[in-house]
């Protein structure tokens, strides 16, 4: 059983850790995860409303 969960880094954090703990989640490095976000937000704004709901509803690690 995989006991894996998507929580906010406690390590990788710049902001809120939303993006430190996709990059944990998804095992990739936590910079490409930021700068796919600020692509996203950058491209009418959508990657910022989704930040903000992530931050709001991913759990503290």
């Amino acid at each position: 059983m995989n006991d894996k969960r998507l929580t906010k880094s406690a390590t990788e954090r710049m902001i809120c850790g939303v993006c430190g703990g996709i990059a944990e989640y998804i095992g990739i490095d936590p910079t490409v995860v930021r700068i796919l976000w600020v692509i996203f937000s950058l491209m009418g704004g959508s990657g910022l409303l989704a930040y903000i709901i992530a931050a709001i509803i991913i759990p503290e690690a």
